[in-house]
Parts: structure tokens; sequence; C-alpha cells
């Protein structure tokens, strides 16, 4: 991997461990040996010098010392192996585990790549279509109405909201955080009738919470069908429940449940085995939480299968994943995903005819069939990257040109603002490092 062609990585942290080279990958100071199928190698082959990786380490220990986060590890690996990995801190601020390999972490919306790839399984095994519309899956779609922003009124969409529209994030629906704009936003939030106190918007809201894992993925995505949209389907991008509503949609074409879906299609071959909806009781000490918050009680069984925000998982798994993603669709010889549906995963979807107002990124960067795309060097029209991060901090990203991969967990919720590291902090510092 040269310095030039990896300086523009989406919000990467890269950090150096003490390695054993003839034994495990130590995590850092913590000092557990981090026995994996994932081979071991040699940092240098990230060339990224030591001293710059240490100034890193240091600020991220020093985002454990002045409180932010409790702990974090980090996992940058190639087709070759993992070679660079490093742990500060513990699971919980009050505990005295060491953040490690074992270590759960809620994923959030890291879930949605993983419920993308799913879908493109059955894309290729002729249960899906690309270009079926939503509503042959879920009928409360067939009669999509589009809102009027400034009226509130609504009126018969023109477009089709199809499979693609759910995984490009165009199909119109939206989210209530992210859709405060009146009246579409309180609709949304309307939508659970059960929910006697309203969520505060800065917030885990307990009530509403529990209403919404007492329903099911279908459920959820019925509501949403009797819903406007904010837009045609395929004319803009906008973040929100398309990919909850898709999750529904594979347990109605499988006739199974997105879990099961889910472990025999993604989970069992990548021995993914500590990632779930819930965690069961005996491996509860395991689950990292954040210093403020709380974030959502993962150790509860819940009707309620979030494609879009539902999984917990562990560094070591959601490596699998990645590597996965970086040899082309297969792991270990076992092909998951063939290498030219991958391809088209990683094809902008953000045309001229698409606007990007409700896009995080401005201009830069894109949106695949369940990925973001960020260009991995200073060339926009050059080659992408592609992952995506959750709302507690988390963050993936596979650089298929540069044969690199990143997984970084945290749990991070609210907090003081001001602190000495995040993703953005590390980018700063590694386009630095990359300099010298």
């Amino acid at each position: 991997m040269t310095r030039a062609v990896i300086l523009v990585l989406l919000t990467l942290p890269l950090f150096s461990c003490q390695v054993d080279y003839n034994l495990d990958i130590s995590l850092g100071d913590n000092g557990e040996s981090f026995a994996s199928a994932l081979n071991p190698i040699h940092p240098s082959n990230f060339n990224i010098d030591q001293p710059e990786l240490d100034n890193i380490r240091r600020e991220m220990q020093r985002a454990v010392d002045s409180g932010h986060i409790s702990g974090a590890l980090l996992l940058v690996g190639n087709r070759d192996g993992a070679g660079v990995l490093e742990t500060v801190g513990t699971q919980t601020a009050k505990g005295e585990t060491p953040v490690n390999k074992d270590t759960i972490f809620r994923i959030y919306s890291m879930t949605k790549p993983v419920i993308s790839v799913a879908a493109m399984t059955l894309v290729e095994d002729g249960m899906l279509g690309l270009d079926d519309p939503v509503s042959d899956y879920i009928p409360s779609f067939a009669d999509l109405q589009v809102i009027d922003s400034e009226t509130g009124t609504s009126s018969p969409a023109e477009n089709i909201m199809t499979i693609r529209h759910l995984l490009m994030h165009q199909s119109g629906i939206v989210q209530q955080p992210f859709a405060m704009n009146a009246p579409l936003g309180p609709m949304y939030r309307d939508s659970f009738p059960d929910v006697l106190t309203r969520p505060d918007q800065n917030a885990v809201d307990t009530n509403f919470m529990e209403a919404f894992n007492a329903i099911t993925a279908q459920e959820l995505a019925t509501r949403i069908g009797g819903l406007p949209v904010l837009f045609e389907p395929g004319t803009a991008w906008h973040y929100g429940h398309s990919t909850d509503v898709l999750g529904a949609v594979l347990e109605v074409a499988t006739g199974e449940t997105l879990d099961i879906v889910l472990r025999e299609r993604i989970f069992d071959p990548l021995e993914m085995r500590d990632t779930s909806f819930w965690v069961a009781q005996p491996g509860a000490f395991r689950i990292a939480e954040p210093i403020y918050g709380p974030m959502t009680d993962n150790t509860k069984p819940r009707a309620m299968l979030a494609g879009g925000h539902g999984l917990n998982s562990t560094t070591e798994d959601y490596a699998r994943f990645a590597l996965m993603l970086l040899n082309g669709g297969s792991f270990r010889g076992e092909r998951i995903l063939s290498e030219s549906t991958l391809n088209m995963m990683r094809e902008g979807t953000l045309g001229p005819d698409v606007s990007r107002e409700y896009f995080f990124y401005g201009d830069a960067g894109d949106w695949g069939l369940g990925f973001h795309l960020q260009p991995s060097s200073d060339d926009p029209d050059g080659p992408h990257n592609f992952g995506w991060r959750g709302i507690g901090g988390t963050i993936f990203v596979v650089d298929e040109e540069n044969d690199f991969y990143l997984v970084y967990m945290v749990q991070k919720w609210g907090g003081p603002s001001g602190t000495p590291f995040d993703n953005t902090i590390a980018t700063r510092m590694v386009y630095e490092a990359l300099r010298n």
C-alpha cells in the first residue's frame, strides 16, 4: 500500500501494536493475545512510521483518560492477515475488564451493509429482484404517496419504489431523527400509537424503544408503507428506515426470520459466532458500555429484528465480514457473493439526476448498493473505498485498490464535546503520518 493513494480514507483511525510475530498479535497495553484465524502480519505492511502511530495511540488513550470513552479496539488488515491492532481502556467505565477480542459492541448502522450483502445473495439466487416493487413483499407500499413538505399535503407517487431504491437510500423513506421538517417527522414518531411518552430527541426513550422492539420488522415496514415518502423514489438520497424495510422484505422473500437469514447466508459461512440481534445472558459480561447514555439494552430477546441498526458484534467477527468483501466476496475459499455482484454494489448511484441535498458528505463521496463510497486518493474520480459506520462510534472501511480493511469499535453516546480523539481526528493524524 503506497502513501500517496491512502490519503483520503473514510475517517480511519490507524494504530500500531506490539507484536510477537512468532505467536499471536497482542492487544496493545492490555497484553492479551489475539488468537485468530486472521493471520498476524508485520505492521510495516501498512507503511506508517512508528512515531506517528505512537502519537495517535497517545491521543486515543487521552480520550479514555479524559473520560470521553471507556475503551476502544482497532483492527487493520489486508489479504495476508491482520497487522495493526490496538486497544485502550476497559469495557465499561466502572469495570476492570480490558477491551479485548471478545468484547461485544452495538454496531448500530454497521448492520446495514450486512443486510445489503444478504439481500444481494438472494438476488443471485433468483429469490429477489433489484427492480421488484417493494409492494410485492410489503403490500402497504402499493398506494405510495409523496408529501409536500411545505403544505403537508400528499399526492400519489409517479415512480414505483423498488428493492434497488431501498439499497441506495433513494426510496424516499426517512427516519424521525433525520426528518425534523414538519410534518413528515412527527408522522414517523406518531406511527407508534402505543407509545404514550414521546422520545426525547437527545436520548434513548425507554418507552419508545420498548414499543419499537415489541413489533416485528414486517409490522414496522407495514406501518412505514402507510406513510408518505419525502420525495419520488430514485430522485434523491435520504438516510432512514430503508434497510429496516429491506430486512422485512428478506423475511417475506425467504419465509424465515431475519436472524435465520443472516445466520445461514452470512454468519455461519464467515464463522461470525458472536454477531446477533441480542446477547444471551452468558455473554452479557462481555458487552461494552458508554460512559454516558444509556444505550439500548441488547440483552433482552425482542420481536424487532432491525435490519437498519439491530446487530451486536465483535471486532474479529466484523473483520471476517470486511475481509470477505476485500477478497471479492469469498472467505477461506467459500464464496458468499460473486465478485461481479460486489463490484456492482461498489458502483456510485448518486448521478446528476439524484439530489444530494440530504447527503451527509455534500459533493464528496457517493453511495452504492448498501455502502458509502469515499475516494481513496486525492483524485475524486479515482478508486473508492467503501464501508459505513454506527452511531455508537464504530466504523469499518474496505479499500480494495490498496488491499486494506479496517474495523474500529467503541461505544460513544453523548457526553462532553471536545474529545481528544475521534474518527475525524484520527483521519487528520493519519494524513500527517503518511505525509512524513
